[in-house]
């Protein structure tokens, strides 16, 4: 059985396998959440058959389809192995056009109960787009304060938590990108739909600028978080110590912690940038924190607005505090 169904539809289905027919480069550069890719066409033959439909389309298709069977030969075995016939399976490419289709089309004769994406990824994309403008639905509660304060440890114990460093692999700071290779803007996009269409009623965020790394947060995400409640996170210098080195230590190299160094350059002096550099070398982690603490510090801009101040010592006890005042807010509200 073969269907075709726009984004709406599609995305309502409950798929065994959801298959990505697209070329591993356009994969790697972003996907749907959970897609599988078993290519119609690789990279390579992806390009050559790109040029010559340019030249002969129908010497193109002639030449695509040689390599979608012999693609297909290789990816029957490995689809029969772990989905029994039978299996509903959603696909795509990129604009729902001749790769998903073959695919699609061998499939169904198989016995697969296939699902098409109408206008491929590009559909997706343009249905995404078109959300991130929209006003959001949901209340935002913003988890301020200063670097080390239990922020990111907190959103990560709560509901419907917004984890935007996490999904942009960077942690919004001169250090943040200690993690590893941030993804591509389409791929973060891609993922904060993907939590944001699980909400309901209210989320979590982390109060950050519109840009995380190299990620741009969409504008109506960002207003929004701007004009969320503001939840004041604080706790005491020698736990916001604590947090900081326990997750930094083992992260961090000495060429690393140079290059993060030589990005606030611009802003310390050059005495004090020189007392960084000899404290990471002396290995003296505490002293060494609490000098970035105290650079920070002064740069962290305090919200205008605060409605709840919270101590953030105890993670445990400040989750339940905080989840007591957002249950009233909504009681309120209602």
């Amino acid at each position: 059985m073969l269907s075709d169904s726009d984004f709406l539809e599609f995305k309502k289905h409950q798929f065994d396998l959801l298959i990505d027919a697209r070329s591993p480069n356009e994969f790697h550069h972003s996907h749907l959440p959970n897609a599988l890719n078993f290519y119609a066409l690789n990279n390579l033959e992806h390009q050559e058959v790109g040029i010559l439909y340019r030249k002969n389309q129908a010497l193109a298709k002639s030449k695509g389809a040689q390599y979608i069977c012999a693609n297909m030969a290789k990816h029957i075995p490995k689809l029969t192995k772990h989905f029994h016939i039978g299996s509903k399976i959603g696909i795509y490419c990129a604009h729902g056009g001749l790769r998903s289709k073959s695919i699609a089309v061998i499939l169904s004769e198989l016995g697969y109960r296939v699902v098409r994406l109408k206008g491929g990824f590009k559909a997706y994309r343009a249905f995404l787009n078109e959300s991130f403008v929209q006003p959001l639905y949901f209340d935002l509660f913003s988890l301020c304060g200063n670097t080390g304060s239990g922020k990111t440890e907190l959103l990560r114990l709560l509901p419907n938590a917004i984890d935007l460093e996490k999904m942009a692999n960077h942690l919004g700071s001169s250090f943040g990108d200690i993690l590893g290779d941030q993804p591509t803007q389409k791929a973060f996009e891609a993922r904060l739909f993907e939590q944001i269409s699980k909400i309901k009623q209210y989320a979590f965020i982390e109060s950050e600028s519109r840009k995380i790394g190299n990620i741009i947060l969409p504008l109506k995400l960002y207003e929004s978080m701007c004009n969320a409640y503001k939840i004041h996170c604080f706790c005491s210098l020698e736990n916001r110590i604590m947090r900081i080195e326990h997750f930094y230590k083992a992260r961090i190299n000495e060429a690393k912690f140079q290059e993060c160094i030589r990005r606030i350059s611009p802003y310390i002096s050059m005495n004090f940038r020189l007392d960084l550099l000899q404290a990471y070398k002396k290995e003296q982690w505490q002293k060494l924190i609490a000098m970035l603490l105290e650079y920070y510090d002064k740069v962290y801009k305090k919200p205008s607005r605060v409605d709840f101040k919270l101590d953030t010592n105890d993670i445990t006890k400040a989750k339940n505090e905080l989840l007591a005042f957002v249950k009233e807010k909504m009681k309120l509200k209602i």
